[in-house]
């Protein structure tokens, strides 16, 4: 299962290496720049749940299976983008679709890892999980860094094909559990308004640069976007078997974990995005340079995520997620005054305590809102988490990267002065985003560690599997 996560993650490291690549080769717009981002976190964001229901109905394994195929062919699109005046659309649209894949494949192979380990035993397997995909998000940049710039920035694609051709093998010899819910159905009016509801919100927020906030274009599409989303959690709300389970936030310590994931990632990913556009742009920086740079922010991410996970099953959720989030303010705060500088050495030991407490954060949030429902809930809470921290992160890079274009006033950065101070502005909005969910965890999360209920099987999983590994089972059983 770490297989998915590590190709979502591979993605995003090496296109935000490869970027300003791609924008001197298609070429790409300011507002192209932001959409090859946002159009795959946008699609993952609006999908994730539906994919989540889908691994319902068909089953995990499945829905994995179909999710990556689709993810490694959309790579395959991307890395095949045409130059010259349609080169932008199809990359973007590529884009798109890879968010599709990622939105099948994510919540099954969440759903599957929680099914196959014991209570006591799923903070460190969540942090194998996410820690595995966190070497790939290390690797990403220097992979990305070196192919674009010695052979191209369309090979970064192309690392998909191999890893999503391991990870479809990977889960035929594992012979994962295909846990089905039945009775659970698809409405596609559902998916139709949230796909639209966010779609229009986020498009009118980014492109509001460009049109201006007054707008009559940015006014409609930002009003369509709302009133679309709550026509859609109405019905959720009055549905027996809702797309997303919204009644779920009515569990504080469940509502605690979205919002920390959600403002979390609201900040990460447009922080990630620009300081690749900052290295290259300002400081010159080639692109393996900029994949070298930017392991002292994801190393410690990978190295804490392990940390964390043991952390939350000695102590629960609340000592290590307040203890990462307070370490990631104080670093992304003195990451940001080091910025008008244009010293990168000076950036250094903010990037560190960034990357550090950001590990401490995301392995337990996501285990412990998957251990606030029960088994066959966990889907659902699966697609409602991964919905949640999406939509964080594309209206993070659509909202800074509104205020940064806008403060450039379209110059991009050929005024390295005025462009140093607009990202420096956009670091700062991230930094507050990051103490809101300080204080939102404060508020919000469990105090008290969260016993699951378990399906009638106390394995929890099928009888084929229980044969195949009488330790998963004798370990499930004892938990039950």
């Amino acid at each position: 299962m770490t297989g998915s996560l590590s190709m979502v993650m591979l993605d995003q490291t090496v296109v935000t290496v490869a970027l300003p690549s791609m924008t001197h080769g298609l070429p790409l717009t300011a507002s192209g720049q932001q959409w090859v981002v946002n159009a795959y976190v946008l699609a993952l964001a609006a999908l994730v749940a539906f994919g989540g229901k889908l691994g319902d109905v068909l089953g995990g394994v499945t829905t994995y299976r179909a999710g990556v195929s689709l993810f490694f062919l959309a790579s395959l699109g991307c890395g095949l983008s045409p130059t010259g005046p349609t080169g932008q659309a199809v990359l973007i649209g590529c884009r798109a679709l890879q968010g599709v894949g990622a939105a099948m494949m994510m919540p099954a192979s969440a759903a599957i890892v929680m099914a196959v380990f014991a209570a006591a035993e799923r903070g460190k397997a969540m942090a194998i999980y996410a820690g595995i995909s966190q070497v790939f998000l290390a690797i990403g940049p220097l992979l990305g860094g070196f192919l674009t710039e010695y052979v191209s920035w369309r090979a970064v694609f192309f690392l998909n094909v191999p890893v999503g051709i391991a990870a479809l093998l990977l889960v035929h010899v594992a012979q994962a559990p295909n846990l089905r819910q039945p009775g659970r159905q698809i409405r596609l009016l559902d998916t139709v308004l949230i796909a639209s509801g966010l779609g229009l919100t986020v498009f009118a927020v980014q492109q509001s640069s460009a049109w201006g906030w007054t707008a009559p274009a940015t006014v409609i599409g930002l009003a369509a976007g709302v009133v679309l989303t709550a026509v859609f959690v109405a019905r959720q709300l009055r549905s027996k078997d809702p797309l997303i389970e919204v009644r779920l936030f009515a569990r504080r310590a469940f509502l605690g974990d979205n919002v920390v994931m959600g403002l979390m990632q609201f900040a990460l990913l447009a922080v990630v995005l620009f300081s690749t556009l900052y290295l290259q742009d300002l400081l010159h920086f080639t692109p393996m340079q900029s994949g070298l740079a930017a392991l002292p922010l994801i190393l410690p991410i990978t190295l804490a995520a392990q940390l964390g996970g043991r952390w939350f099953d000695r102590a629960g959720v609340r000592p290590p997620v307040l203890t990462g989030l307070t370490i990631s303010l104080v670093g992304l705060v003195c990451w940001t005054a080091t910025l008008p500088s244009l010293t990168y050495s000076w950036q250094i030991p903010g990037m560190i305590l960034t990357g550090f407490g950001l590990g401490l954060t995301v392995s337990p949030t996501m285990t412990d809102g998957l251990s606030r429902v029960d088994a066959a809930q966990r889907g659902q809470a699966s697609g409602l988490i991964q919905t949640v921290r999406q939509l964080g992160g594309t209206l993070g890079v659509a909202i800074i990267g509104a205020v940064i274009l806008a403060r450039t006033a379209g110059s991009g950065s050929s005024d390295p002065a005025q462009f140093a101070d607009a990202v420096t502005v956009g670091f700062a909005i991230a930094a507050v985003v990051f103490a809101l969910a300080l204080v939102a965890g404060w508020a919000l999360l469990g105090h008290t560690r969260p016993i699951s209920v378990e399906p009638a099987d106390p394995s929890g999983v099928d009888p084929k599997m229980n044969q195949q590994n009488p330790t998963i089972a004798r370990n499930s059983t004892n938990y039950a």
